[in-house]
């Protein structure tokens, strides 16, 4: 095995288009790790972290393509080769978007001077240092900013959202991955119907969760607004969720709003409620990992799980009952010594949702892993594990799962093989920005596995609108021996009865954390 850089000066390509080039690359035989990223010094320090910089790659600027290839001499050189004309063959120069309804987006826009008059949002995706001045360009000519960079200091945030507040413009971001605009997805997003309610959420992987349950309910979606994991910190006070409420509020199209976060900072979460309660509109509020019991203003509805808050929009939404809670499906209890819980996600939100609803149950979870050593098998605790495999430990130098599979199958292949392992979860997002056909690579590895192995528990996130089709992921997934349930919150259900089966534990105190109504 060898380890060559290349670097290619003045080149800029989208961080998305770069992520779907290197699982490319990363393909064929004798290739192991290949990554693309721009020269700032955050990537070139990620990457030497990893061990893939050379001295050839130090060398490398903010405004430089930087590669890095480990694998076989003769696949490492093809691989440099061709990284350029991958780059910028059919796709991969458009920026991360889909166009949603076919729209003619016209030419690549090269500057923010250079936008069509009348345009309204720009979508920026530059190396984080730069990411900043471009969204304030944008808010001096009257446009919304969709901020998809990340490394972006809070400071900056902060003063973009207040400055976007005194113009009466939204900043979704910076590091906002998700939002479908007047039926137009950007980032990672789904196709969905159009309707009656609207979304704003702190979560990209919740906001697609929920408006892809809407779809499968027979609700539609008017707006989804994503304001990037920061905002509902302290430091930035949730200024961009405040502005989504008010926006969705004022928009004659949408009739009940969503919000969607992880837990926000316990007084911004108290002003969001407030803000939400005062708006004239029914609110549906999802705080993972909060009490959906909890006292909420008048037309606010708590709702303590993705699945819980789309249930609850929907009726709102389609009037009448509640539509019905999902069935479990009857996974057979393993026989000891398999005792432990193995949930791989690529989706972070989905693991923060399961860690809430199954550490009452199982007690002894963690949330972390080794990262896997090249060419080792991943080492797998002792414990319950419940792990975010898109978080930055194990996407350094790497693409984000949802993108390249690689190393989630790599641990997918090490639970199946553990006699310890008692359940394996996997989430599969589809849509815009996501692998072609992520289902077929975890599918792999399920038909790779021995005979005995444990209970595959799988769920799609997505809509048959998808280009990757939700009736035909799961249809891959079933074949391959998983069961596969409709949501994330099924998912941790499933979990908690065969384990706590397993284990002989009770469930009764945590029977509202589970997907029950409240």
């Amino acid at each position: 095995m060898v380890l060559r850089n290349a670097v290619h000066k003045d080149l800029y390509a989208d961080s998305v288009a770069l992520m779907k080039v290197a699982a490319r690359l990363a393909e064929p035989p004798g290739i192991e790790t290949v990554s693309l990223v721009m020269g700032t010094p955050a990537n070139r320090d990620v990457l030497a972290r990893s061990g893939l910089l050379t001295d050839l790659g130090q060398d490398a600027g903010p405004n430089d393509l930087l590669v890095a290839v480990r694998g076989e001499p003769d696949a490492v050189d093809h691989a440099l080769a061709v990284v350029v004309d991958a780059l910028s063959g059919p796709g991969e120069d458009a920026p991360s978007a889909g166009t949603g309804t076919g729209t003619d987006t016209g030419p690549p826009v090269r500057s923010l001077a250079g936008a069509p008059a009348g345009a309204s949002l720009a979508l920026i995706s530059t190396p984080g240092p730069y990411a900043a001045a471009e969204a304030f360009k944008a808010l001096r000519l009257g446009m919304h900013a969709f901020v998809f960079s990340d490394h972006v200091p809070v400071e900056q945030e902060v003063l973009l959202k207040r400055e976007a507040a005194r113009r009466g413009l939204l900043v979704m971001g910076p590091d906002c991955g998700t939002a479908v605009i007047s039926g137009i997805p950007l980032g990672f997003a789904n196709e969905v119907r159009r309707g009656r309610v609207g979304l704003v959420g702190a979560s990209g992987t919740g906001l697609q969760q929920v408006s892809s349950l809407l779809h499968s309910m027979g609700a539609g979606v008017s707006h989804v607004i994503g304001t990037g994991s920061r905002d509902v910190s302290v430091e930035v006070g949730g200024l961009t969720m405040r502005a989504g409420l008010d926006a969705l509020a004022a928009d004659p199209t949408t009739e009940v709003i969503v919000l969607v976060s992880k837990p926000p900072a316990p007084q911004v979460a108290e002003q969001l409620l407030d803000h939400a309660g005062a708006l004239g509109k029914p609110v549906v509020a999802c705080f993972l990992g909060t009490d959906g019991c909890s006292p909420a203003p008048a037309r606010v509805t708590p709702a303590p799980t993705l699945f819980e808050a789309a249930r609850s929009a929907a009726a709102l939404a389609v009037g009448g009952a509640l539509p019905p809670g999902e069935e479990l499906p009857k996974v057979p209890a393993p026989a000891p010594p398999r005792h432990l819980l193995r949930a791989l996600y690529a989706g972070g939100t989905f693991a923060h949702e399961a860690a809430w609803l199954l550490g009452p149950v199982l007690g002894d979870l963690t949330r972390t892993a080794p990262p896997p050593v090249p060419g080792s098998a991943p080492r797998l605790p002792d414990r319950h594990l419940v792990l975010d495999l898109g978080d930055d430990a194990f996407t350094a130098g790497r693409p984000h799962p949802m993108i390249d599979p690689t190393v989630r199958t790599e641990y997918l292949r090490a639970a199946l093989a553990d006699p310890r392992s008692a359940a394996v979860v996997l989430d599969v997002v589809i849509g815009h920005g996501a692998a072609a056909d992520p289902a077929a690579a975890l599918a792999g590895a399920l038909a790779e596995a021995p005979a005995d192995t444990p209970p595959v528990i799988a769920f799609v996130v997505g809509t048959d609108d998808d280009p990757q089709g939700l009736t035909a992921q799961r249809r891959i997934l079933r074949d391959a021996g998983a069961y596969v349930v409709d949501s994330s919150t099924t998912a941790a259900r499933t979990c908690a009865e065969l384990l706590a089966s397993c284990a002989d534990l009770a469930l009764t105190p945590v029977g509202s954390r589970i997907g029950e109504t409240a």
